[in-house]
């Protein structure tokens, strides 16, 4: 019998996401004999210990019993149980200050960890995350900032709606003014901003177009890999290499801070890829840019005035264009920033359910019935031991070396 738990969140901030939503939760005992699942009772879980009970799950506090268990963000280093086996988030793969003591106990307590982050195809397209419901949610924040800033229409807030479904209502009937949006990136997030951008009714140009012409109507253009970067010696560009040697290519958005009006952000970053602008570009009188929705939220990363996370009640706040210093949103002669670590917590019941869906489809099967090079290439730790993969985290375990200070939304 394979015992399944899923952990009651305790990280703080809390997060309300949940791996398996109660009907999957059903569904997958009734159609698998040899699984059992036992819920971690939480107070501040999307779905209530009791629609777990009504489906038929075990609620309990002690999960000591269970070989496997599932979370969502780091869990505590405090509550780690040994050798035990963990799939949450550990944002430990990029050396993450914060997390450094965490993959230690990790290590010490015999536990294997399973990064959800890690798990890729062969091409390295992620496979499992929030991403989705990020891009909805950032999009749906930076337009909502847009409209505070400049008067010109008003959004509700994300979380105090039901859910999508109810979410969508907001956008009918909206006017968004004549402005040009840039949404980069090609991933789930990028596609979350387009599923808003699309409900909003705002229409995509080619990037010729946006960046040659003004519209009587809000556009965006999406920016993909191969429009940003460039390689520094023959202006090419190839995926597999950029992700490879990022350090030989530059970026090219700086064509675009003249002639857009709210940027999007939903690339991926680590500290070897070049920013979308230099801080300096924000201080030039052509940076046109007044709203930020850093998505994939990299404190100092692709967007060098990302100064760190707010809260999802309290999401924006403003840059000072020449001193760079935070200032409360809204202000004249600063750019409004949004940068929130856990943004699908505003939908979080569909983000669930859609998360445990990618995990049941592509991941599950094949945790159950024994290792698969999906899930080998997504162990970070193996009973206490490094993978090999991931022997690049040696130094960073034992303290030994420089961590960084990225933080991804997912």
């Amino acid at each position: 019998m394979i015992k399944i738990g899923l952990l009651k969140e305790g990280k703080i901030p809390p997060d309300n996401r949940v791996a398996l939503i109660p009907s999957q939760c059903k569904w997958l005992v009734k159609n698998n004999s040899d699984i059992q699942i036992k819920v971690q009772s939480s107070e501040n879980r999307c779905f209530s210990d009791e629609e777990y009970r009504r489906a038929g799950i075990e609620v309990i506090d002690d999960l000591s019993d269970c070989s496997i268990l599932l979370g969502i963000k780091e869990v505590p280093v405090s509550q780690l149980l040994k050798h035990k086996t963990y799939l949450f988030f550990s944002h430990t793969r990029k050396k993450q200050v914060y997390n450094q003591r965490l993959l230690q106990t990790i290590i010490e307590n015999k536990c294997t960890l399973i990064d959800y982050e890690c798990m890729e195809h062969e091409d390295g397209q992620r496979i499992i995350g929030f991403g989705f419901f990020a891009g909805i949610v950032g999009a749906h924040n930076g337009m909502m900032a847009y409209g505070q800033r400049t008067g010109s229409f008003k959004l509700e807030r994300v979380y105090k709606q039901k859910d999508f479904k109810e979410l969508i209502h907001c956008y009918f009937g909206l006017k968004v003014p004549n402005i040009k949006i840039a949404v980069t990136g090609s991933g789930r997030v990028a596609h979350g901003i387009l599923e808003v951008m699309n409900l909003m009714g705002i229409i995509e140009v080619e990037k010729e177009e946006y960046l040659s012409r003004d519209f009587a109507y809000p556009v965006y253009v999406q920016l993909k890999g191969s429009d940003l970067y460039a390689h520094k010696e023959n202006g090419s560009y190839s995926r597999e290499d950029f992700h490879e040697h990022p350090e030989n290519y530059v970026c090219l958005f700086q064509n675009y801070v003249s002639q857009t009006d709210i940027l999007m952000n939903g690339v991926y970053w680590d500290v070897n890829v070049p920013r979308l602008f230099s801080l300096q570009a924000v201080s030039a009188s052509d940076f046109r840019i007044q709203v930020i929705a850093d998505i994939t939220d990299d404190s100092n990363g692709s967007v060098p005035i990302n100064l760190g996370d707010q809260t999802i009640e309290n999401p924006v706040y403003g840059v000072d264009r020449h001193s760079f210093i935070k200032t409360p949103p809204f202000q004249p002669g600063s750019v409004d920033v949004i940068a929130v670590g856990n943004l699908p917590n505003e939908l979080p019941r569909d983000a669930s359910k859609y998360f445990g869906e990618q995990l049941i489809k592509f991941v599950l099967d094949d945790l159950f019935t024994g290792q698969s090079d999906i899930l080998e290439r997504a162990t970070i730790v193996k009973q206490g031991h490094l993978t090999p993969r991931f022997e690049y985290l040696r130094d960073y375990a034992e303290g030994k070396t420089g961590v960084t200070g990225i933080n991804n939304n997912l």
